[in-house]
């Protein structure tokens, strides 16, 4: 394994491409990005689509480079069609000009074993890792990036590129891992050494905690943006469950379904009061959660800065306290005061809401703003739909855009 801070000359191509423009931050208009007068290329085929930190933009990389979609209002704001092949990650940093990019594709020229740290407002590489095997998945924040391979992750400094850690994982072709992004905590999650098992790492405090989530491999896991909730689901795809981070406990556990599923997403909202769940049965599934938050009222506060009560993070002692009383929300708590009694299949909660899309498409769900859901495909189709806090039930299409063929670039 290398990794060089590189100042070598950029290595896509730059000629038919208007001047790169200023970044632009997480508060500004993601059009300001570059603007491209190319012509769409034909049979062009979507290779992997993966949100940014904040939900507001996903990466679609292709097998001839990559683009950026704003996601509301939705639009391309960034291109680069390239004539060496594409690539298979793309991984944004919230709205800023620098990504990580790991090729992918037949005729990519861009090696499946090496990230390139990308800076489009320089139009140049500013640094690269190399591996002996295929990189799994890139993770960034603002201080750290996180390199996946099938049986280890990589941290490094975002600021000199210096490894600062490194982690043994079980076999992970997923590439499974997820970070925290509130600047005061640093927190990754990942598979641990064992079946079912997952690390997670609290780098600012030095604790580390593994938890035994299922009997069955790990499929999915995310985190909320300060790293304090998890959730995760296994390859039987029936169960997702949340846990606190710092004690391992578990606070809730909602069912999905019954019969085995291949769980490709789960998201949590900012203010921690839904969970979304995306599979191959073609349904995301929308969870109503019943972990606390601060103020009580998540409809009164800004929702990127609450975060599970933890109490000074010494949750082992109030279980009580991190969990909200059951509304029946999601059917199924109305049962809770029988769970001695019945078997485990009637005391895990159902979902409140659904939505259906195709059956064996990966769609991969986030949550939008005002009681929305985005949902972005493999077969390169974006939905937005909404769906009733009161009653739940089926969720309503609002928009729908088929992403490569329409031309969706700002003029």
């Amino acid at each position: 394994m290398t990794s060089t801070l590189s100042t070598s000359p950029s290595f896509l191509p730059t000629p038919s491409i208007e001047p790169p423009q200023p970044p632009f931050s997480g508060n500004g208009d993601p059009s300001s990005l570059i603007r491209h007068d190319l012509p769409d290329i034909d049979q062009t085929e979507l290779l992997s689509v993966s949100w940014n930190q904040d939900y507001g933009c996903f990466a679609a990389g292709t097998s001839r480079g990559f683009r950026i979609y704003n996601c509301q209002p939705f639009k391309e704001t960034f291109r680069r069609d390239l004539k060496s092949g594409g690539f298979k990650i793309v991984e944004m940093l919230f709205r800023c000009n620098i990504l990580a990019l790991v090729g992918g594709g037949s005729n990519s020229q861009y090696p499946p074993n090496k990230v390139i740290i990308w800076d489009d407002h320089q139009s140049r590489c500013i640094g690269e890792f190399a591996f002996r095997s295929d990189v799994r998945a890139v993770k960034l924040r603002r201080d750290r990036i996180v390199v996946v391979l099938e049986h280890k992750i990589y941290v490094y400094s975002f600021m000199d590129l210096k490894l600062l850690h490194q982690i043994e994982t079980l076999a992970n072709p997923r590439g499974l891992c997820c970070l925290s992004h509130h600047a005061n905590t640093s927190v990754l999650a990942c598979p641990g050494l064992h079946r079912g098992q997952v690390r997670v790492e609290h780098f600012g405090l030095n604790v580390m905690k593994l938890i035994n989530a299922h009997d069955s491999h790990i499929a999915c896991l995310t985190l909320t943006l300060d790293g304090l909730l998890l959730a995760t689901a296994s390859t039987r795809g029936t169960l997702v469950r949340i846990f606190n981070t710092m004690d391992g406990t578990r606070l809730q556990e909602v069912r999905r379904g019954v019969d085995r599923a291949d769980i490709y997403s789960i998201a949590l909202s900012p203010n921690v009061q839904w969970l979304a769940v995306s599979s191959d049965k073609g349904t995301v599934h929308i969870f109503n959660l019943r972990v606390r938050v601060f103020g009580e009222d998540s409809s009164s506060q800004p929702s990127s800065v609450q975060g599970p009560a933890l109490f000074h993070q010494n949750s082992s002692t109030s279980l009580d306290s991190l969990i909200s009383p059951s509304t029946g929300a999601n059917p199924g708590s109305s049962l809770s005061f029988m769970r001695g009694v019945l078997p485990k299949y009637f005391s895990s909660e159902w979902s409140f809401a659904q939505f259906h899309l195709p059956e064996d498409t990966q769609f991969i769900a986030a949550f939008g703003s005002q009681n929305t859901v985005i949902v972005v495909g493999m077969d390169a189709s974006f939905y937005r739909c909404s769906f009733d806090p009161v009653h739940g039930g089926e969720m309503i299409q609002q928009e729908y855009v088929r992403f490569l063929k329409t031309d969706s670039r700002p003029r």
